[in-house]
C-alpha cells in the first residue's frame, strides 16, 4: 500500500483517493493526485476551481446554472439554464463572483454550475 500525502490545508494524514482526486475527510479539501495539475495550479496562483462535471474553470469563463438557486434575503430565484458570463474565481465557500442576468452581483458555489463551451 502506498502512503498518500497529508492534506495541504489541515495536514491530516487521513487522506484517501477517489476518482483521481485526493480528499481529506476532516476538512473536505480536494486536490489532484496527479502531478499534471500542479502546472495548472501554478498558472492560476494555486486556486483550482472545478465545475459540477470536474472541468477546470478560469476567470472570464461562461457557465450555466444546473440547479434552481434562491437568492439570499430575496424572493428572486436563479433558474436552471441561466448563463452567466465573465465569471471571477475567488477563495472561499462561494468561489465564483459574477453578475447574474436579472438578479445582479452574486457569489456562486462551483458545484452548481457547468462550463459552457462557446
Amino acid at each position: 500500500m502506498t502512503a498518500l500525502p497529508p492534506c495541504p490545508e489541515c495536514q491530516s494524514a487521513l487522506t484517501y483517493e477517489d476518482r483521481g482526486m485526493l480528499t481529506c475527510p476532516e476538512c473536505g479539501h480536494e486536490w489532484s493526485a496527479t502531478a499534471g495539475d500542479a502546472a495548472g495550479e501554478a498558472e492560476s496562483g494555486g486556486l483550482v476551481v472545478r465545475d459540477a462535471n470536474g472541468t477546470v474553470l478560469q476567470d472570464g469563463d461562461t457557465v450555466s446554472i444546473i440547479k434552481d438557486l434562491k437568492a439570499r434575503n430575496s424572493s428572486d430565484v436563479v433558474k436552471v439554464g441561466t448563463k452567466v458570463k465573465n465569471i471571477k474565481l475567488v477563495e472561499g465557500d462561494h468561489n465564483i463572483d459574477c453578475k447574474v442576468p436579472g438578479i445582479g452581483p452574486m457569489g456562486l458555489k462551483s458545484e452548481y454550475v457547468k462550463k459552457v463551451t462557446e
